[in-house]
């Protein structure tokens, strides 16, 4: 694991990166890493360079305590190239994905309270997508996700992408796709970031970057003043995606030296090979 650190002295630029943990449990690609009650579940991806078969495993890495284990619970799904999203606080949703045979767009969820995997059912409405893989899910509220990203099958589009609202509900243990009637360019392995528009009508807009052969960003999602209320931040103002609680805001302050207490804006975090990359950027108290 690596921090960046800022500037030693004020005016400086550049960030340096610091070691701060290494652990071969977290060496993988084609995961996800999911933020929840401030530790990190990864799920899955391959394990060695060159590997097809996705793992089954997921590992729990603890920042506060610098510690990855892995999880007890039976049932982890064998999943690559999927992602991950947070429910309801309890929840470790898993959508889609390569179980290493075919493309999938089922949802798989950890009950992190109880400890236990749950494989969730379609709705009779559901209009799911032909199968994902490397594609995003982003959280818009604790039941709804929207997913982007390359459909597997008969379906694939090469000229064009399909943009799905998926809704859950914990309780029931299921799930319900609805595919939206925008579409975006034919992409994969890309990012997506929801963010607040400015303005005097400000708003949120969801943003895919990479991809695909188009170096620009492009909107997959628009919502007005108040429809997205479980992203903002506690000082009102900032988008935090992923979110964090405040164990692992105040363990990444620790890593880079933030002064306690000192407001944050937002914190970004990656896993690259074995070692998990934190950058935290926080604004100066003082200034407005």
């Amino acid at each position: 694991m690596a921090v960046a650190m800022p500037p030693a002295r004020a005016g400086s630029s550049g960030w340096a990166w610091r070691p701060v943990a290494r652990d071969a449990l977290l060496a993988r690609a084609f995961h996800s890493c999911t933020e929840l009650r401030g530790r990190f579940y990864l799920v899955g991806g391959l394990l060695v360079g060159g590997a097809r078969e996705p793992s089954s495993d997921t590992v729990v890495f603890d920042p506060a305590g610098g510690q990855a284990v892995p999880l007890g619970a039976g049932g982890s799904p064998q999943r690559s190239h999927h992602d991950a999203a947070p429910v309801g606080g309890r929840w470790l949703c898993v959508v889609g994905g390569w179980d290493g045979s075919r493309r999938l767009a089922t949802v798989t969820a950890l009950d992190t309270e109880r400890g236990v995997w749950e494989a969730w059912t379609a709705t009779p409405g559901d209009c799911p997508p032909a199968g994902l893989s490397s594609h995003t899910c982003t959280r818009l509220s604790d039941g709804e996700l929207r997913v982007a990203g390359r459909e597997g099958g008969i379906r694939t589009q090469r000229r064009y992408g399909s943009i799905y609202t998926l809704r859950l509900d914990p309780r029931a243990r299921t799930y319900c796709y609805k595919e939206e009637g925008c579409h975006t360019a034919s992409r994969s392995g890309h990012c997506a970031a929801l963010l607040q528009t400015p303005g005097p009508h400000p708003g949120h807009q969801l943003l895919l970057f990479g991809g695909c052969n188009s170096g620009e960003p492009e909107i997959a999602g628009r919502w007005s003043h108040g429809k997205i209320k479980s992203l903002l931040s506690p000082q009102g103002g900032t988008t935090c995606y992923p979110s964090f609680d405040g164990t692992a805001c105040k363990a990444c302050e620790q890593w880079t030296g933030v002064p306690e207490g000192t407001p944050w804006t937002t914190a970004s975090l990656v896993f690259c090979g074995g070692a998990l990359c934190c950058a935290v950027w926080w604004r100066n108290s003082k200034q407005s």
